[in-house]
């Protein structure tokens, strides 16, 4: 049995993005239940020279929507990176499953050997093979800034477990 690009790609990223968006939904109800303000949330980071929460989440919406879009050989919608709520990332956060729902699985199965380019700010872009973006790029690149946004949210006391991480 083989495996396709699409369900290599397109069914991981909306598990995890469904999580996030869990993650969210209780990091909202534990700052109800303290009380304290969920803006606290958005300055989360874990060291001085990291970027803060929101950041972490619209990096993992970029790399999820640019995957697939690559992939496809279509353009990612852009969305303005302006988050300056728990609720707007959560709705950032579906909008990146949705459009990740909305690319049908024939335009990215066969994209193995389709080139990906990344532009770089400084110098040459990276240039890969589709099945090498998604295995060495993508997927990664999407796996640390979740595993930042959890470890933050860990951090500042949202009761979260390794089964909130990897999901039901």
């Amino acid at each position: 049995m083989t495996i396709s690009m699409h369900s290599a790609s397109a069914p991981v990223f909306v598990r995890m993005l469904d999580n996030m968006t869990e993650w969210l939904l209780k990091a909202k109800a534990h700052a109800e239940a303290k009380p304290f303000s969920t803006d606290v949330y958005l300055q989360l980071r874990l060291a001085p020279d990291m970027l803060p929460l929101p950041r972490q989440i619209q990096i993992c919406s970029d790399a999820a929507k640019g995957c697939i879009a690559r992939l496809a050989g279509q353009a990612a919608p852009s969305f303005e990176d302006n988050e300056a709520t728990l609720d707007e990332l959560i709705e950032r956060l579906r909008k990146t499953r949705d459009y990740v729902l909305s690319v049908p699985a024939e335009a990215v199965d066969g994209s193995e050997a389709r080139e990906v380019s990344i532009p770089r700010r400084n110098g040459e872009p990276f240039k890969f093979s589709g099945i090498d973006y998604l295995r060495h790029f993508a997927l990664p690149n999407f796996y640390f800034h979740a595993g930042m946004t959890y470890a933050l949210l860990r951090q500042a006391g949202v009761p979260l477990g390794k089964m909130d991480y990897l999901g039901a």
